[in-house]
């Protein structure tokens, strides 16, 4: 896989804001997202809140990570670790409320059908969010962030899964070695997902960028 070389870092809990800066300003257009948030002049405040809720969950286990630059951040859930604890899952649902309203339980919905799609079949890392804050985009830094990523996870065997709630990226997933596994819309008619798969190889020599 041919992407930029970047110096990356383990996300501690001392850069969760800078982790929830990147990922509201990353996805504050994204198609799915800013349909869960449909308020353009409410929708970054929101998304603030919400991102942090779940990157605070995330960052029990030792794979949130940023670019040494703070240009891109991934959020990653290892095998066996859940995304959130089913306190945080009530509380998810208690927290789109205060931030949307009646809204949130279409939302809700839409998170379900993610839960439905996720497979179980194989133990794998998941890629939760991946994104370049703005100001550095198009300058490599995600796919830089997420090579390096991947060649820890090849050196441990292991599969990984994502959903892509954005079809523009699909292709740059699938050069990483992705392969589309289906799609499914948030609501019917509304925003399509699609989840992609790579199955777990070995890590060749010079695949590895430095960290």
């Amino acid at each position: 896989m041919s992407a930029r070389a970047v110096s990356t870092h383990v996300a501690t809990s001392a850069d969760a804001a800078t982790v929830t800066t990147i990922i509201t300003a990353a996805f504050e257009s994204d198609p799915v997202w800013s349909w869960a948030f449909p308020d353009p002049v409410h929708r970054k405040r929101q998304m603030a809140v919400w991102w942090r809720f779940v990157i605070d969950a995330a960052l029990r286990a030792p794979w949130v990570w940023l670019t040494e630059g703070d240009e891109a951040a991934a959020v990653w859930i290892p095998p066996g670790a859940t995304e959130l604890s089913d306190d945080e899952e009530a509380r998810a649902a208690e927290l789109l409320a205060e931030l949307v309203g009646g809204w949130s339980n279409t939302v809700i919905r839409g998170l379900e059908r993610f839960s439905a799609a996720h497979p179980h079949d194989e133990p794998h890392y998941y890629l939760s969010l991946l994104g370049t804050h703005p100001s550095h985009r198009g300058g490599g830094f995600g796919m830089g962030l997420l090579a390096a990523n991947l060649a820890r996870i090849d050196a441990e065997h292991a599969a990984a899964y994502l959903e892509s709630s954005n079809p523009a990226n699909n292709a740059r997933y699938e050069r990483a070695g992705f392969v589309r596994r289906g799609e499914f819309s948030v609501v019917d008619g509304g925003p399509v997902v699609t989840t992609m798969w790579r199955d777990a190889r070995s890590l060749h020599v010079g695949d590895a960028h430095s960290a």
